[in-house]
């Protein structure tokens, strides 16, 4: 079927409602569930490995280089490709692309399970990054496909959130189960049943949708945001784990080099990989900006709950998984939440009041010292979680909304591409000062009479005070824990004082710029409309045959 410029009537049978234009019916909403499934995953691969690093720095005996290129090398290259990656959507048919990834990803953890050696297993790490840079602009952009009413759409992006946000707190509890019963390459096979299921439903319940007439696949481009993406994102980690020097200061800025060479040849394409036009659009330039700085608070967040709930409490993996599940079960209420509020309120209040109950979440934290004890941590996470996933939630439906149809890949591929720089940006920059006030603190305050090499370990992390600890005669031990602990805490107090900073400043200034953003009427797009007018663009429903949505994903603007 190819698009006649009218909006499809679906049958009764594909939405239980006879004469019911533009609705998702039954099909679409167990398409979602579908598709929410790679979204968990990769969410989850994302934290379930750091359980897994002494398991296997135990059985293939990696070098302190190779421990490190086993953890960095998929959030590098997933970051590098998710632009490229919706692009190829958009020309290749995005469902099409997503079992393709789903394919890459399966194999790509099995390898990885049974990986004898550190090489092999950055190799397939590298290969679940390929295949993570697939699965997450598809799902993103089939959503914007297949919910073309605004309420519809709003649910489906909540539930899209919800699933993500569940991972990324969840990863640590389901790593914990799997390694307090299982080898260390159980962390990968996890993925197996899930890669299997989503090919086996895929054909039958998603449609496959492509942009119409988008243009040759610019190479070029492609090597370029490669370029552009990876050394900044190498840049970012490595200031975060051995603070600034040379190397990474020069990546960084090499790849902002090739990110501005990047964006002035998009300018000049008529069918450029990503249309820069877009930001001219304030609701879509503030909800990108938004959801960067949400993703930094939620993933600075996590780099310290985890090492307080361990090396501060000294709870094992799984206990501290457990604690984390509430943070899990206030992110999926309030992604539920949020298209509710998005029907009563405008955008802005969302977004802005989301910032403000997360900084508050945040402020909870500041109070968290040694002696705290878990109610403390637990009541923060839950606030900052609730308030992140509002806002998350929000902005993922302005971008993809805001963005035309014909565009749906690559601007989903930027709007993930967006969150990994900002949970690096969140590593680096609260990880920093967590550190530098940690140092500052254990200068000051490391007990007398300790080996010199024992000292420098333990001024240097927590996890090295901790082991240093351990061979210390019992009551040098436990003064150097008290310490360590003591200004560990410190840290974490600065840190959550500079995000609440920050999340308040974010919200003022999202609540200027999306102060003339307005829910939608009928079918269209949120907010004042995307650059140019091109939200309406039609977009070809390349498979209706399988019986997915069609027509025009914008019409109604």
């Amino acid at each position: 079927m190819h698009d006649t410029g009218a909006v499809p009537i679906r049958t009764s049978r594909e939405t239980g409602k006879p004469g019911t234009p533009g609705k998702a019916g039954r099909k679409e909403w167990t398409g979602l569930a579908v598709l929410i499934l790679p979204v968990l995953l990769v969410s989850l691969d994302m934290q379930v490995l750091s359980y897994a690093l002494p398991f296997i720095s135990a059985e293939l005996a990696p070098s302190g280089s190779q421990l490190l290129w086993i953890v960095d090398i998929y959030p590098f290259v997933l970051a590098g490709l998710l632009l490229t990656m919706g692009s190829l959507g958009d020309r290749i048919g995005r469902r099409r692309l997503l079992t393709l990834g789903a394919v890459v990803f399966g194999l790509a953890s099995v390898t990885a399970s049974l990986a004898t050696d550190p090489v092999l297993l950055i190799a397939t790490r590298a290969l679940l990054g390929l295949g993570g840079a697939t699965l997450m602009p598809s799902t993103l952009s089939l959503i914007r496909t297949m919910f073309t009413d605004d309420g519809q759409r709003r649910a489906a992006i909540a539930v899209w959130t919800g699933a993500f946000a569940a991972g990324a707190v969840l990863g640590p509890l389901l790593g914990g189960v799997l390694l307090e019963h299982f080898w260390w390459g159980s962390v990968f096979l996890v993925n197996l049943p899930v890669m299997a299921l989503l090919l086996l439903l895929a054909p039958a319940l998603l449609p496959e949708s492509r942009a119409t007439g988008p243009g040759r696949f610019d190479l070029l481009s492609a090597a370029l945001s490669l370029a552009a993406v990876l050394p900044a994102v190498y840049g970012i980690q490595k200031t975060a784990e051995d603070g600034l020097h040379p190397v990474p200061a020069a990546a960084f800025a090499a790849g902002l080099a090739v990110g501005w060479y990047f964006l002035r040849r998009q300018r000049r394409l008529d069918e450029p990989m990503l249309d820069v036009r877009l930001f001219r659009d304030r609701a879509f330039s503030a909800s990108v900006a938004t959801s960067v700085l949400a993703i930094f608070s939620l993933v600075g967040s996590g780099l310290f709950t985890t090492q307080y709930l361990q090396m501060v409490l000294g709870y094992g993996p799984l206990r501290a998984g457990l604690w984390a599940l509430p943070a899990a079960g206030a992110a999926l209420a309030s992604s539920a939440l949020a298209p509710l509020l998005a029907r009563a309120v405008r955008p802005v209040a969302v977004v802005a009041g989301g910032l403000v109950v997360a900084a508050g979440g945040y402020g909870v934290l500041t109070r968290l010292d040694a002696d705290s004890g878990v109610a403390v941590i637990v009541t923060g996470t839950v606030v900052m979680a609730a308030g992140i996933t509002l806002v998350m939630t929000t902005t993922s439906d302005l971008v993809i909304a805001t963005a035309p149809a014909d565009r749906a890949g690559s601007v989903s591929g930027l709007s993930q591409t967006a969150t990994e720089f900002g949970g690096a940006f969140g590593i680096a920059v609260l990880g920093s000062i967590g550190t530098a006030a940690y140092r500052h603190d254990m200068a000051r305050h490391l007990p007398d009479g300790l080996p010199p090499g024992a000292a420098t370990t333990a001024r240097d992390t927590l996890g090295g005070a901790v082991d240093t600890a351990g061979r210390l005669p019992a009551d040098t031990g436990a003064d150097l824990l008290a310490a360590a602990r003591d200004a560990f805490a410190h840290g974490l107090r600065i840190a959550s004082w500079t995000t609440v900073g920050l999340l308040l400043a974010m919200a003022v200034v999202s609540g200027f710029l999306l102060r003339h953003t307005v829910r939608s009427g009928g079918g269209g797009a949120p907010g004042e409309g995307a650059a140019d007018g091109r939200a309406g663009q039609a977009e070809e429903p390349a498979a209706a045959e399988a019986g997915g949505p069609g027509g025009r994903a914008g019409d109604g603007r």
